[in-house]
C-alpha cells in the first residue's frame, strides 16, 4: 500500500480551444503515445459537428459531457461476509473522466461499416449524447437504475 497519496497531475490545456475536457478526450483517445494522431481525431470530429448541428463544435462537446457525467454510483463494499452494492455520490473529478470514459468506448463500439473514421464515430457519439440518446447516455442511466435499486443500502455508507 501507498504511504502517500499519489500526486495529481496537471493537464494542459489543449492548443487550439485552451480547453482542459478537450485535452483529457484527446489523451483518452490516444493510442501509444500518439497525441497528434488523437489530437487530429478530435479536432476533426468537433468540425464534423459543426457541419452536422450548425452549432459550435465546443459548446456541443461540454453540453454533451454535461448530459453524460453520472451523479450517483454503486460501489462494492464488504460487511460480515456479503458484499453491498452501496449507492454514493461521485466526485466532480470522477464525474468528467467516466463522462469520458463512456464517450470514447461508445465511439470505438460503433459499427465501422457505417462510419468511414473514428473522427466520424466521434462526432456521432458526442450529437446522440448532445440529444439525450445513444450508448453513453444508456450507461449513464443503467448506473444511475442500479444506484436507486440499492438505495435500501445506502445506510451502510461508504
Amino acid at each position: 500500500m501507498r504511504s502517500k497519496p499519489a500526486p495529481k497531475r496537471l493537464i494542459a490545456p489543449d492548443p487550439l480551444y485552451q480547453n482542459l475536457l478537450v485535452s483529457k478526450l484527446i489523451n483518452s483517445i490516444m493510442h501509444d503515445g500518439k497525441k497528434t494522431v488523437a489530437q487530429k481525431q478530435v479536432y476533426q470530429a468537433l468540425k464534423l459537428i459543426l457541419q452536422k448541428t450548425n452549432q459550435e463544435g465546443l459548446q456541443v462537446f461540454l453540453s454533451c459531457i454535461e448530459n453524460v457525467k453520472p451523479q450517483m454510483e454503486v460501489r462494492a463494499r464488504r460487511i460480515g461476509g456479503a458484499a453491498y452494492q452501496i449507492p454514493t455520490p461521485v466526485r466532480n473529478e470522477r464525474k468528467e473522466s467516466l463522462a469520458i470514459r463512456w464517450l470514447v468506448e461508445a465511439a470505438r463500439s460503433r459499427p465501422n461499416s457505417e462510419y468511414h473514421t473514428f473522427a466520424e464515430k466521434l462526432a456521432a457519439e458526442i450529437v446522440a449524447a448532445y440529444n439525450q440518446e445513444g450508448a453513453a447516455i444508456k450507461k449513464r442511466s443503467d448506473v444511475h437504475r442500479m444506484a436507486e435499486a440499492n438505495r435500501a443500502f445506502a445506510h451502510f455508507k461508504w
